[in-house]
């Protein structure tokens, strides 16, 4: 009968471990000096080598003739474990035989000595897998155990484990082996069968299998029987993959905002049966070894990529900026909790590549938070211009004719040369406009390029804002900050002016702020459709009517007549 490959080429001796040398050694030394513990746990991912370590201690504990902490394989003891013989070797499976009456039992058999060999060893595999009573039944002969009796857990959950089985054993963590100690194993077992592996499908492989050898070794059992020839497009058809340029070209569509093309591709793995769940799990993953690029300098050292997809990707991370790209990542993490619930998997994976598109339709705070540090770049860069800030700039010069026609006052001439000798602003003002109850008083506000008119227009007629609570539910999506500092404020409307009357005394220097100016204006517009400038509200000063100078000359007239 056939034997698979991870069972062929399972290790027999701790040399054989391959990405484990920390517990290797010291169960070795243990051994080899004699102090050989009763309970052992060993803890870790799946097919990092803790069933095979539980094997070999078993027989190094009981063989005849060790070497140097190994046991040899030859002797009596050591070919009757391995061929279930000796019967002093029990493997036990938690999940089935999770009950507390199974402990029971396995605590009467373990008060009876050995038939063979020197100790009774229980393998226990997913201990988690015990019941509270299970465990409680298991943590008294953990306490006491009997001098001939050795215990080696093994689990995929050790969180699970409570803490007095935890804190009555030695406990081993197993690490998740590396690509290059997969690789190297793979390379080997290909070697002795006789086998063609290239070198970027043992690079797949390795990738795919996760940190777990017998997954690998799972693998390339299956390509071999696609082909004994093994490149990477065997192992892509065989391991279901959607195919590293499948994954290119959709990270394309992302950068270009190529929804409909997007949609296509993956409508084409679709029809070649390819699983929209190990798709996005394929993507996620390609996203991240993005992001790894992206961040760090040596990416090859954590990357698992051959030398041209290694350059590919760089060419991909530089279009695209940290921020969308830490985005897109949780979308799509986000996306893959979704599939796993849903009935139809097709649908969250495209809905999750219609946002990554076209962003404009994802209302999300982390969405929006990006859109709006991408225009405080531009801000802070100057490339952002008055047209992008939906800011009306009027640089048409006035005719001579109406230059000529409109003779300002006196006291406007003054004002109009000092701000002709004054510099021109790097950043937008905001308009002050104080409502006198007789003759109205204006500054006018300075723009990017130019000075807006006098917000009085032609009739000068102030009245109330009746859509300014919901320019303030609009605010609240995209300039929070802002929305808190005009909470209780109100809002008129004059000519193309939305003047701000609030009590806040921080209104005024906040609102100076080029990005919270902005965002209030687009706020307006998305609200009313038109385009408004902004300026803070003052009363009317109230006069009471009498002579300022009456009390001084009551004064003056006391002070004689005393």
């Amino acid at each position: 009968m056939y034997r698979v490959l991870y069972r062929k080429w399972r290790p027999q001796t701790f040399e054989e471990v391959y990405g484990q040398p920390h517990i290797t050694a010291t169960l070795k030394n243990e051994l080899v000096s004699g102090r050989v513990a009763h309970a052992y746990l060993f803890t870790g991912s799946r097919g990092t080598g803790k069933t095979t370590c539980a094997k070999i201690l078993s027989k190094a504990v009981n063989c005849l003739s060790p070497h140097d902490g190994d046991p040899c394989n030859e002797c009596e003891i050591c070919r009757g474990i391995d061929n279930g013989s000796v019967l002093d070797v029990i493997e036990i499976d938690a999940a089935s035989n999770n009950g507390v009456d199974n402990i029971r039992d396995l605590r009467d058999e373990a008060n009876f000595t050995p038939v063979k060999a020197k100790y009774r060893v229980y393998i226990i595999d997913e201990v988690h897998m015990l019941s509270t009573g299970a465990f409680n039944a298991l943590l008294k002969i953990l306490e006491e155990p009997p001098e001939h009796v050795i215990f080696i857990l093994a689990t995929t959950e050790v969180h699970k484990l409570p803490a007095t089985i935890l804190s009555r054993c030695q406990r081993f963590d197993f690490k998740r082996i590396t690509p290059e100690d997969i690789c190297a194993r793979l390379q080997y077992v290909a070697e002795h069968e006789n086998i063609t592996l290239d070198e970027d499908a043992a690079a797949l492989i390795a990738k795919v299998a996760d940190g777990a050898l017998r997954d690998a070794l799972s693998l390339l059992d299956r390509c071999c029987a696609v082909d004994e020839h093994i490149t990477s497009e065997v192992v892509t058809k065989s391991a279901g993959l959607a195919g590293r340029d499948y994954l290119m070209r959709l990270s394309e569509c992302i950068i270009k905002k190529d929804c409909a093309s997007a949609l296509g591709i993956i409508n084409e793995l679709h029809m070649n049966s390819c699983d929209m769940e190990r798709l996005c799990s394929e993507f996620m993953f390609h996203l991240r070894d993005l992001m790894i690029v992206k961040t760090v300098k040596n990416a090859d050292s954590i990357l698992i990529a051959t030398d041209d997809e290694l350059k590919y990707l760089k060419a991909l991370a530089e279009k695209l900026p940290l921020e969308e790209l830490l985005y897109d990542l949780n979308i799509i993490e986000d996306t893959f909790s979704q599939i796993k619930r849903s009935s139809n998997k097709r649908i969250p994976l495209e809905m999750a590549f219609v946002k990554l598109c076209s962003e404009s339709l994802d209302s999300e705070n982390d969405a929006l938070l990006r859109r709006i540090s991408a225009l405080e770049a531009k801000l802070a860069s100057g490339n952002f211009t008055a047209a992008s800030s939906a800011v009306p700039v009027e640089n048409k010069p006035k005719a001579p004719e109406q230059i000529k026609t409109a003779v300002p006052e006196p006291h406007q001439q003054t004002k109009a040369e000092e701000m002709k000798k004054a510099p021109e602003p790097q950043k937008a003002a905001v308009a002050v406009i104080t409502e006198k109850a007789s003759e109205p008083k204006t500054e006018a506000p300075i723009e990017h390029h130019a000075p807006a008119p006098s917000p009085e227009g032609k009739n000068g007629e102030t009245v109330q804002f009746s859509r300014w609570a919901e320019v303030m539910d609009e605010l609240q999506k995209v300039d929070a900050p802002l929305h808190g500092i005009l909470n209780g404020a109100s809002g008129y409307e004059r000519d193309n002016f939305i003047l701000i009357k609030s009590e806040n005394p921080a209104l005024s220097s906040f609102i100076k702020q080029d990005t919270h100016a902005v965002l209030l204006m687009k706020a307006i517009f998305a609200v009313t459709g038109k385009r408004y400038k902004i300026g803070l509200y003052k009363a009317p000063e109230q006069h009471s009517g009498k002579d300022p100078l009456e009390g001084l000359i009551k004064k003056i007239n006391d002070f004689k007549n005393s």
